[in-house]
């Protein structure tokens, strides 16, 4: 018998749908796969990174209550080419790094950005000799 063996998706319920599902496209770059309502009524939404395959749902259910997310509880992480052109691009977008960006002599860092339900997305960026 085989255990979990694969990580499909990770769910990240939020209040309005359509604000997240833009910073997801616009902001961080991701494809929405799929959308659809769900059994119990909750809507979904399904996106993924260019190079992953695994995706993050985000649901909305509006009769489980209003979304609150707690500092530092939980974050996705992402990689980026440069945090200074990942920088740029959000600020096109009236964003701003909510920490760093944090960079190392080996040309790596770390910068996070807030997406709107508070969730934390992290960027990071590999030095050349970073591992992968």
């Amino acid at each position: 018998m085989r255990l979990a063996f694969k990580l499909l998706h990770t769910r990240y319920r939020v209040n309005d749908l359509e604000r997240s599902v833009r910073f997801y496209r616009e902001i961080l770059g991701l494809d929405e796969i799929r959308r659809h309502k769900s059994p119990r009524g909750s809507e979904l939404v399904f996106l993924k990174a260019p190079e992953s395959e695994e995706t993050i749902e985000l649901c909305c259910f509006p009769d489980s209550g209003p979304v609150q997310v707690q500092p530092d509880l939980t974050h996705l992480a992402f990689q980026v080419d440069s945090l200074e052109a990942f920088g740029q691009h959000i600020a096109q977008h009236g964003v701003r790094f909510s920490d760093g960006p944090h960079l190392k002599p080996d040309g790596s860092g770390i910068a996070f950005v807030d997406a709107p339900e508070g969730y934390e997305i992290e960027l990071i960026q590999r030095g050349p000799s970073s591992p992968a």
